[in-house]
């Protein structure tokens, strides 16, 4: 039931909930509830009061008022963007005109006393008449644009005037209008006079420095895979008696030992939002639907990794917890984010369910948490339901553009889809006959789709593979075919950010090192959380000597994938080498060894090689000779004139340096 009220429009700022009661035009009761929405209804109340003070329903500038917004921004809104000028301004502008004017859609608000239904099986939308909707979005007017706008409550245009709009807060029922208004932004100046300094608080909401991350010096410390938990987490369920008190405390108030360590936890915690989507579990009886899950965790983690303003964990190192019972708070600790999405996914027929949990792991808290039954035919538009449902829960707000950026996919085929699901799962397993399987899924899938761009990408990655590590008859034919099949796919989709780095990698091994820089930087820029795109430009940056910006790009890969693949420590030692930091680079290649010695091939020689003129440069020959010896034991046709030609290195004199420590060591 819609609320009545004695005025035809009351702002309640108590409750913040916004009545319109106008019997020929309008009737609702919307309710602002979460710090976010409340904000913008805080600006509503703004808009009218400033107003109400001119004595004339009239357009009010926001720039001269910023200091007021911020307060409300930083208040009531939670801190839910940022308050700077040209953030904060634009901000509001975009909701005033795109947002707030959304009735049926409704995503500021909820209205009472009415429910959403399904549209098309698509998304729930409320229903309202077309005279209900204009209405309502009449109200929102606005002259300029950006940090310049002018916004106007055009309650006039619903036959109403200033006296029959009225702001309360507070007890006091005579408190009204201009009186508690400011009644209102007294208590929220004294909020922030009150607040406590919270000290605790700085050991886990560590603000990252503008390098990504802090350069390691231990790598086998700072990365540990095993964690110990304390013993009150399994002594906690036998306090629960009642199981509906066991609900309350799962969903709201965790228990303090079921939340990460501060000791423990690998990194310090993003300065915006940060989430590890872990893999969906298969529920189907039928294994073979395992890819169906696997697939909307990929979709889910591609979307948001597109997104700037959330620092997103990349599928290599959340796929490590496949298939393994793994508490949200180990997952926390160890890839140093703050939530976690956890998903399930049942095929039946032409049906499927989906349901997903968003958790903040530093609280225990459930942000979201949804199940979906829908016709398979209709995925798509699920994830992008379930992605939307992430971002708003995060807080994040997207431009028009971004949403597009972020919806956007290459294909609208779910046979293709499964097929470049299955081969990209595949071609993870970077060996000889799983490429030439992936490589068969591709083909497939573009044979269904000739314009799947992202699948031709792919298929263009896994001729490079067999370029790079020599599973094919010939090199440069492989080599070839991948620069062509990578045209192919930016011809089709030129805002697929692996095309770029693929296309980037291709260039290095041309020599072409400006046009792969290039390339890796679209590739960063279209992705930001892509960690591999971030280790190909690192390798990129190495080989053309821009040393100290290989460094931090592969920091930033490995902070973006803690369970990282070894090669990206070759990525980092190397210009630490170059540079003369020969401990972190002895740290980084020593580590190297250890990861490589499981996958053996090109990355444990280079690691070896790497170790050799390092303790070469140092003088230490011995254990120089002991690392070449390593080498020629893996490949005894190894030789100094195949690193030459091999190399990439722009820079012929660190070429001939890179030459002469493996000489010394023992290498010819």
């Amino acid at each position: 039931m819609v609320e009545k009220a004695k005025e035809p429009i009351r702002i309640d700022l108590n409750q913040f909930k916004l009545h319109i009661s106008l019997k020929h035009n309008l009737e609702l009761t919307l309710h602002f509830n979460s710090p976010s929405r409340r904000f913008y209804l805080s600006v509503i109340a703004f808009v009218v009061n400033e107003m109400k003070k001119i004595g004339r329903i009239i357009s009010i500038p926001l720039e001269e008022h910023l200091n007021l917004l911020a307060l409300l921004n930083e208040t009531v809104g939670g801190l839910a963007g940022s308050s700077k000028k040209e953030n904060l301004l634009p901000r509001i502008y975009r909701k005033w005109k795109d947002a707030l004017p959304e009735l049926e859609g409704a995503r500021l608000f909820k209205v009472l006393g009415r429910k959403k239904e399904y549209d098309d099986g698509i998304g729930k939308t409320y229903r309202f008449t077309e005279s209900e909707k204009d209405s309502w979005a009449n109200l929102f007017e606005y002259k300029g644009s950006e940090e310049n706008v002018r916004l106007r409550f055009s309650i006039d245009k619903l036959g109403a005037s200033l006296s029959d709009v009225v702001i309360i807060y507070g007890e006091d029922p005579e408190l009204v209008n201009i009186d508690a208004w400011e009644r209102f932004i007294t208590s929220l100046k004294q909020k922030v006079e009150d607040k406590p300094k919270p000290e605790r608080a700085y050991r886990i909401f560590i603000k990252e420095p503008e390098t990504p991350v802090s350069q390691p010096r231990k790598w086998r410390i700072i990365w540990p895979s095993r964690w110990r938990w304390p013993a009150l987490a399994a002594v906690i369920g036998l306090v629960v008696v009642a199981a509906t008190l066991a609900v309350w405390k799962f969903y709201f108030y965790s228990p303090q030992a079921d939340l990460p360590s501060v000791e423990k936890i690998a990194f310090p915690l993003p300065d915006k939002p940060s989430i590890a989507v872990l893999p969906f579990d298969n529920l189907s009886d039928d294994p073979e639907q395992e890819y169906l899950a696997d697939g909307i965790t990929e979709n889910i983690i591609t979307a948001l990794s597109k997104i700037p303003e959330i620092f997103v964990i990349a599928r290599r190192s959340t796929f490590t917890y496949k298939g393994k019972a793994v508490k949200v708070q180990k997952v926390s600790e160890e890839l140093g984010v703050r939530h976690v999405l956890e998903g399930s996914v049942q095929k039946s027929g032409e049906r499927v369910r989906v349901s997903a949990q968003l958790v903040d792991a530093t609280t225990g808290h459930h942000l979201w948490s949804d199940q979906y039954d829908r016709y398979v035919k209709d995925l798509f538009a699920l994830q992008d339901e379930i992605t939307h449902k992430i971002v708003v829960a995060l807080q994040v707000e997207l431009t028009e553009g971004e949403q597009a950026h972020v919806r956007h996919r290459s294909t609208n085929n779910l046979k293709a889809w499964g097929c470049a699901v299955r081969g990209y799962s595949l071609f993870e397993r970077y060996n000889k006959e799983d490429n030439a399987k992936a490589r068969d899924l591709f083909k497939r899938a573009v044979k269904i789709d000739p314009k799947y761009a992202w699948a031709w990408t792919w298929l263009a990655y896994t001729h490079w593979i067999d370029a790079r590590f020599g599973f094919s008859e010939s090199r440069p034919d492989s080599f070839k075919r991948a620069v062509d099949l990578a045209q192919k796919a930016l011809s089709l989709d030129e805002s697929d950010p692996d095309a770029h780095a693929l296309l980037g990698a291709i260039y290095l091994f041309q020599r072409q090192h400006e046009k792969a820089i290039v390339e890796g930087k679209k590739a960063i820029a279209l992705g930001p959380n892509n960690a591999e795109n971030h280790a190909l430009l690192a390798m990129t940056m190495f080989h053309a000597g821009r040393f100290e910006e290989a460094i931090g790009l592969g920091m930033k890969a490995m902070r973006l994938s803690p369970h990282y693949p070894s090669w990206y420590l070759l990525v980092f030692g190397a210009p630490n080498l170059f540079l003369g930091r020969y401990e972190e680079a002895i740290d980084a290649f020593e580590s190297c060894l250890e990861r490589s010695k499981k996958e053996g091939g090109a990355i444990l020689i280079l690691a070896h090689c790497y170790l050799a003129a390092t303790y070469s440069e140092l003088g230490r020959v011995e254990e120089a000779r002991v690392q070449a010896s390593e080498v020629l034991n893996i490949n005894p046709k190894f030789s100094l004139e195949w690193v030459r030609k091999a190399s990439f290195l722009k820079d012929p004199v660190q070429l001939g340096r890179f030459l002469d420590a493996l000489r010394k060591a023992g290498l010819k």
